[in-house]
């Protein structure tokens, strides 16, 4: 998100199956660790973020209008909006579990799924990402409408990434996905099928928090919002992180082997 894409990576569109294991075939009785509730506070901060300078509200070096708000009109009830400010800008909602009550991260291993619906207006730029001290960043999806049938997906922790093209993507359209966060790839399903292994993963140590928001594009790699449109949109209608049970269990060992090094 922070950077032009085609400044960092040389993208792959649409790669053969890789023989690379299924979520469900490595998964061993995953559990529920993470249910969004868009509304919870204790879940999610509204409208701030370390990943825009300062935590916001503008971040122009990233080729955005956006301005974030707390409105909780703006993400609270899952569809995240946009609006037109006198100034220029553009009022964007945007929740992030970093610096939340529950301060939730997503590790290596997890898999998530999300439901979500996308925008029509050029210019919108919705996106479901990590994010941790200035990096550790997965796009789970990020899409513009000026490029219809195609969702990005990028790997930015390792350098893996792709424009992955479909006819049922599209401005409006239902769209349902999965990545499995792997220590040795990351695997990126699409409406059920998957379509993108990156071999290269996030390491074994892995952890972020999650965000989800919508930005307004300033021009420079899209185009900006005609200037008719005054608001747009893009809703998620659920998201869920589920951790594999071996994972579960390995936690609290780490941590206890955390707590011994630290001493009394």
């Amino acid at each position: 998100m922070l950077k032009s894409y085609m400044e960092q990576y040389s993208f792959m569109e649409n790669p053969a199956c890789d023989g690379t294991p299924s979520a469900e075939g490595i998964l061993s009785g995953p559990e529920v660790v993470f249910t969004a509730d868009f509304a919870s506070t204790r879940q999610w901060v509204a409208g701030r973020s370390w990943a825009y300078p300062n935590g916001g509200p503008v971040n122009p070096g990233d080729n955005k209008l956006d301005h974030l708000t707390a409105d909780p009109a703006y993400s609270r009830s899952g569809t995240f909006r946009a609006s037109l400010r006198k100034d220029g800008r553009w009022d964007t909602g945007l929740l992030t579990t970093e610096g939340s009550e529950e301060g939730f991260t997503v590790s290596a291993g997890d898999v998530l799924d999300a439901r979500v619906r996308l925008p029509y207006e050029a210019g919108a730029w919705p996106a479901i990402w990590t994010w941790r001290d200035g990096d550790q960043e997965i796009d789970v999806f990020e899409y513009h409408p000026d490029n219809p049938d195609l969702l990005e997906l990028t790997n930015h922790v390792r350098g893996g990434s792709l424009y992955y093209r479909d006819a049922a993507i599209g401005p409006g359209a239902w769209v349902d996905l999965r990545v499995e966060f792997g220590s040795r790839s990351v695997i990126w399903w699409v409406n059920g099928s998957r379509v993108f292994a990156d071999r290269r993963g996030v390491g074994r140590a892995w952890h972020a928090y999650l965000i989800v928001n919508l930005s307004v594009c300033a021009g420079r790699y899209h185009p900006p919002p005609a200037p008719h449109v005054k608001e747009m949109s893009y809703e998620v209608q659920h998201l869920v992180v589920r951790r594999p049970a071996a994972l579960m269990e390995a936690l609290p060992d780490e941590s206890e082997a955390m707590a011994d090094r630290d001493g009394p």
